[in-house]
């Protein structure tokens, strides 16, 4: 899976940074990043941008944390439909593509923020990118560690096949192309899982 991604720096919350980071991550994902400038983040917070700056940095800071927090409660969200899931490795799968129809529905309407940060954070450089491309290893990780379960003897295609038909369910999602995308890449790894 490549060499792991160095883990970017991140900072304690105060309430003013509490603050921004939620308005910077509703802006980020409503408008794209590079849309959204820190005076816009700073008054829709109430905060100076001497706060922001203070407390994050810079602008790429900000992208970081709101990146590494969305992918943290997608974790989580994601372990407890995988702990309702009990110990069958075929139902755990499912519950992934579960629990992404149910974040999608509630949380992402325009698709993964994972996927649009990457269409606008492409560069290797960039503080954020370890983040975007790390939370996607991490779901291949998790694919993996499934299907090994399944198919120990072709685990590595069959992760490879179920993360393809999760980022395809993503981003058909984001893109309005047909509803319920989730459930349709649901219903395909079902198949495929036999």
């Amino acid at each position: 899976m490549g060499t792991p991604a160095q883990t970017p720096h991140r900072i304690v919350m105060t309430p003013a940074a509490r603050r921004a980071l939620d308005a910077a991550a509703r802006l980020f994902y409503e408008r794209g990043i590079h849309a959204v400038g820190v005076d816009l983040i700073a008054a829709e917070a109430g905060v100076t941008k001497k706060t922001l700056y203070d407390r994050f940095g810079s602008k790429e800071q900000i992208v970081v944390e709101y990146l590494a927090d969305r992918d943290e409660r997608w974790r989580a969200f994601l372990a407890e439909h995988l702990d309702a899931a009990g110990p069958d490795p075929r139902a755990r799968v499912l519950a992934v593509f579960d629990a992404t129809g149910a974040w999608a529905a509630d949380l992402s309407p325009k698709g993964c923020s994972m996927v649009n940060a990457h269409a606008e954070i492409s560069d290797p450089a960039h503080p954020a990118h370890p983040v975007i491309t790390g939370q996607k290893r991490w779901m291949l990780g998790l694919f993996t560690r499934l299907a090994e379960d399944i198919a120990p003897d072709r685990a590595g295609e069959l992760a490879r096949t179920l993360m393809l038909l999760h980022e395809g369910a993503l981003v058909a999602h984001g893109l309005g192309i047909f509803p319920d995308a989730a459930a349709s890449a649901r219903e395909q790894a079902r198949a495929l899982l036999g």
